[in-house]
């Protein structure tokens, strides 16, 4: 299976040197461009999408934890239009592939949104997911977002992030899912 590892970053990607990755850049409008024009052109067998994210306090999660998205919500888009697509899903199959090589992740909503505590709907929120779900659905591949937990939303001071602990974390499990895909 050719899979493609895509990330907002290439710190985020760093640890994927023996597969093909893409940094889409930071930010739903960002990802979308990037990976659509990704797809366009040989599309791989999958994506996993890899990344750090935050949690709410309330959800029980800690620096370090890793979330497999069950699936996205589009925080940013709040018109009340019957057509807006707000929600993505993985695909099924390759969700329950990775739930099996990952079985202490939680699997949860996670919220797209480009402004930090933007989210209204999920316990843990990102900047990129829905655009990758949705333009690697669009083009027919199969996609899941997994994230590591590097900061609480409701931290404001970026310094008490913790960056290293989300990029670990999200490198263990990248590898365990590449690895056993």
């Amino acid at each position: 299976m050719r899979i493609l590892v895509l990330a907002a970053t290439m710190p985020e990607l760093a640890w994927a040197t023996d597969h093909e990755v893409l940094a889409v850049g930071i930010g739903p409008v960002e990802a979308g461009i990037a990976t659509a024009a990704r797809l366009a052109n040989d599309p791989p067998d999958a994506i996993l999408h890899v990344g750090i994210a935050g949690a709410r306090r309330a959800s029980g999660l800690q620096i370090g934890d890793v979330v497999i998205g069950m699936e996205s919500h589009y925080s940013d888009l709040s018109a009340a239009t019957p057509t807006l697509v707000t929600t993505c899903h993985p695909d099924p199959d390759l969700l329950a592939r990775i739930a099996t090589l990952l079985p202490e992740a939680r699997q949860l909503p996670i919220a797209t949104t480009a402004m930090v505590g933007g989210s209204r709907d999920c316990e843990v929120e990102a900047m990129e997911g829905f655009a990758v779900l949705r333009a690697a659905a669009e083009a027919g591949v199969p996609c899941v977002e997994l994230r590591a937990i590097s900061n609480m939303i409701e931290e404001t001071d970026r310094a008490n992030w913790d960056f290293p602990a989300g990029l670990r974390a999200v490198a263990d499990a990248g590898r365990v899912v590449v690895s056993g895909l």
